[in-house]
Parts: C-alpha cells; sequence; structure tokens
C-alpha cells in the first residue's frame, strides 16, 4: 500500500492546486479523479470552454454587426460554423487540461484515476472505472470534490433539450429559441454565446432581478444591457412546470401577480446554481460530517470534524468559484507546513463574461445598508471614456463605495469592457486598504478603460470627476 503525507480527492482548480503547493512544500502528495482528464468541473466543463465560446461567439458578432463600422468589409455571407467552434472550444480544454497533467508529473504528484472513498479517516479507496479498486494511506487528506449542476424537483433533465450547461457546451445546432432557468452567472453567459449565433434567448428568473448575489446598480445596467442587445428577461417569475412535447419545450410559471404564463422553445436551459458533490465520498467512515445543505463543515482552517482531514472549494460554504477554491487550496497546503497563511473572503472578486463584463468585489450597497454602515458613492460611466468610444464599448459604469468618515474603499463594482482584467486593480487596493483619494492621486495610462477607476474614485473622493 502506498503511503502519502497527504491525498486530495479531486483535481478541479482547488484539488491540483493545493497538491502542486503542497508538494512545493516537501510533501509527498497524491491526488484522486474519478474521470480521465484532470481539472474538474472548471477546465473541461466550465469556467474554460465557456469563455471558449464567448470569445469565438464574440469574434462572430463582431464581423456581422461591428466591422463594417471599422472599414472592414468581408464579401459573402457571414456563417457560423458550429461544430469547427465547437472543436476549438475542445482543443483549449485538451490543452488546458494536459497541462494540469504536465504540472503533475513536474511537481511529482502520484495520479490515481478512479473514485476516491473514505475506508476510515487515513485510508482512501480508489474504485477506477473497470470495477477494480486498489487502497491508500494518507496522513492527511484534502476533499476538493466540487459541485455538479442543480436541478428542481420536478424537471426531467433529459441532456437533449431539456439541459445543464455541460450539455450547452457541446450542442449540435444553435437553438431557435433558448429558454434559460435562472438569471445567474451561468445561465446569463451561455445565453449570451447562443443569442450572438442566432438563438433568441428568453430568461425566466425566480428573484426580482438577474445577478440577484451582486450590487443592485450591476444587475439594473446589465438588465439594460441585455435588453438592447433582444434577450427576454422574466424576473420574478416560478417556474412550476417543464416539459417536452416532441422537439418543443413548455416552460410553465407564475408571474408577480400569480398568473401563469407560458415559454415555448426548442432548447431550456436549466441554470439554477448548484450543489455540493460528495455522492460516493463515503464521509461518514472518515467522521467527516456535512450539514443540511450537504456541504463538508469546517473550522476557520477549513478543518473538518476528523482532524487530518480538510475541504475547500465547492464543497464547502461561501462562493463557488474556482479562484476562492485555489486561495483555499493554498491555505490548507501551508498550514499543513506550520505556516500562517491568511485569507480575505471579502476581497475575493466575482466576474460574469458576459459582454459588456461584471466584476464586483468588497460591500454592496445594500450590505452596507444592512449593517448600517454610513458611505459615500462614486459613479463614472465607460461612455465618458476616450478609450471607450475608440472600440465602441460604451455600455456600463464604475461605482466606488467608500466609509463616509474615513474615505477607505469598501467595495467596488463595475459593468464594462474588460471588467473582469480590471477588477484586479480594486483587489490590490482594498487588500492594502487604500483610500478613495489613493486612487485618485495614482496615475492611470490614456487611454485605458482604467481611467473609470479614477474618475470614479475622484468622484467618491470630492465629487469632482474631470471628464464628465
Amino acid at each position: 500500500m502506498n503511503s502519502y503525507d497527504v491525498a486530495v480527492i479531486g483535481s478541479g482548480p482547488g484539488g491540483y492546486v493545493a497538491a502542486i503547493r503542497c508538494a512545493q512544500l516537501g510533501m509527498k502528495t497524491a491526488i484522486i479523479e474519478k474521470y480521465s482528464t484532470l481539472g474538474g468541473t472548471c477546465l473541461n466543463v466550465g469556467c474554460i470552454p465557456s469563455k471558449a465560446l464567448l470569445d469565438s461567439s464574440h469574434h462572430y458578432e463582431d464581423a456581422v454587426k461591428h466591422f463594417e463600422e471599422h472599414g472592414i468589409e468581408i464579401p459573402g455571407d457571414i456563417k457560423v460554423n458550429l461544430e469547427k467552434m465547437i472543436a476549438r472550444k475542445q482543443a483549449v480544454v485538451d490543452q488546458t487540461t494536459g497541462g494540469i497533467e504536465f504540472l503533475m508529473k513536474k511537481n511529482k504528484i502520484d495520479v490515481y484515476v478512479g473514485m476516491g472513498s473514505f475506508k476510515d479517516a487515513s485510508h482512501i479507496t480508489i474504485t477506477k472505472a473497470d470495477g477494480t479498486s486498489e487502497e491508500i494511506e494518507a496522513k492527511n487528506t484534502i476533499i476538493a470534490t466540487g459541485s455538479k449542476p442543480s436541478n428542481l424537483p420536478f424537471i426531467n433533465l433529459d441532456k437533449d433539450r431539456v439541459i445543464t450547461s455541460t450539455e450547452a457546451l457541446k450542442l449540435k445546432e444553435i437553438p431557435k429559441h433558448l429558454i434559460v432557468i435562472g438569471g445567474g452567472v451561468i445561465g446569463l453567459e451561455l445565453g449570451q454565446v447562443y443569442k450572438r449565433l442566432g438563438a433568441e434567448v428568453t430568461v425566466v428568473e425566480y428573484l426580482d432581478r438577474i445577478i440577484p448575489t451582486m450590487d443592485a446598480g450591476l444587475s439594473k445596467e446589465l438588465n439594460k444591457v441585455l435588453k438592447k442587445q433582444k434577450f427576454k428577461i422574466n424576473a420574478s417569475h416560478k417556474v412550476k412546470s417543464v416539459e417536452r412535447v416532441g422537439d418543443e419545450v413548455v416552460v410553465k410559471a407564475d408571474n408577480k401577480k400569480g398568473v401563469e404564463v407560458e415559454f415555448r422553445g426548442d432548447y431550456c436551459l436549466v441554470s439554477v446554481g448548484r450543489r455540493p458533490y460528495t455522492d460516493g465520498l463515503n464521509a461518514e467512515a472518515a467522521g467527516v460530517k456535512l450539514n443540511d445543505r450537504g456541504q463538508v463543515e469546517v473550522n476557520d482552517h477549513l478543518q473538518t470534524s476528523a482532524s487530518n482531514i480538510y475541504a475547500i472549494g465547492d464543497v464547502i460554504k461561501g462562493a463557488m468559484l474556482a479562484h476562492k477554491a485555489e486561495e483555499e487550496g493554498v491555505f490548507v497546503a501551508e498550514s499543513l507546513a506550520g505556516q500562517k497563511p491568511h485569507i480575505d473572503y471579502n476581497l475575493i472578486p466575482g466576474v460574469v463574461y458576459t459582454w459588456p463584463e461584471v466584476a464586483t468585489v468588497g460591500k454592496t450597497e445594500e450590505q452596507l445598508k444592512e449593517a448600517g454602515i454610513d458611505y459615500k458613492t462614486g459613479q463614472f460611466p465607460m461612455r465618458a471614456l476616450g478609450r471607450s468610444r475608440a472600440s465602441m464599448d460604451l455600455d456600463g459604469f464604475v461605482k466606488i463605495l467608500a466609509d463616509a468618515s474615513t474615505d477607505e474603499i469598501l467595495g467596488v463594482h463595475m459593468v464594462g469592457a474588460r471588467a473582469a482584467d480590471m477588477i484586479a486593480e480594486a483587489v490590490v487596493a482594498m487588500e492594502y486598504r487604500a483610500s478613495a483619494e489613493d486612487i485618485s492621486r495614482m496615475s492611470h495610462a490614456h487611454p485605458t478603460f482604467t481611467e473609470a477607476i479614477k474618475e470614479a474614485a475622484l468622484a467618491a473622493t470630492d465629487n469632482r470627476p474631470l471628464h464628465i
């Protein structure tokens, strides 16, 4: 039986990063993955493939709608080859997952392919696809088994016409009318992919706004932009049935007045969140407790009820974000090495990769109001920037929330081109507890989108933006 200092169950961003950091710190490390490729949901059927399709569809939309205005004329019709687009996406995935395999070899991490389940707190059984199994011993174990798409109890996911995000990444045709149940990040991103390619897209959201966990100002702005892009958005709608009739899907919902409405499309994407994945883990055999939401219970050190077993990422509480899982993986590895790592969960950014992008870090206005914190706001529209006019990316804004008395930045929220990259400036500033005035006095290259951050800081500091 092989013995290890650390065994990691799950090879997503949290798992493989944890394994690499453990190996860097001198621990003999193994990683266990039930699928034949490493990388978990993010690399195989999540972040990476969805961004590949978002980029491809963005190129197509630019060619159809914007090239001519830029003085680029393409003779003949511009067509979508969906099969080739999906193939490119898969090539990106294969290259990325192959890179993880290389990193495992480079760091001398043993990879086991099979379902990992606890025999007890220090022994793990690995069951392979052919039914055979082997056992390893681990002084410490990190659970990084991630999450799976959630569903509503009355919906039959046939994975043909009624689908999850996994199937949406490999459709054989462009939907004529895609109904998206859920107005969160995944539904809106994949909805935009197919909207650009020519589908009619209808979003049905239970709560009163899309991206409901983010600042309300972001939700309002993205709602306006998506409606301009011809999305049909139906908030405050409670879905009560989804039925497939031949090649048609019929969705029935009650609107906010309690009146039943009906939506008909050829595909329905069910995107109502994700659930922790612990199936087959046999956690109870190791003394690992789960809460009533199916999450692995952990303390502030990410330690489970079994003292030598830790859990990270989507399988525990908190935002289901790849970069959160990575930070937690490093945190556990460094804790095991006797170091004193730190994670500030308030400063883990969130991003929606629609176009324009949406990005956020820190507290929302709603959270500050609820906490009774006196704050001031500075906001600057993207359309006032020379860079935005040059690229024709005029939608969106940057909003900075700062403490009314100390001027410390408490939250930064933005909608706009390259917001996913720009949010890093806000994270750095807030990690060092910068004031709005600090950012307002820093030089920002011209012309750039990041000038909006400086202008919003000027607006928050002394209500004196320069370009509006």
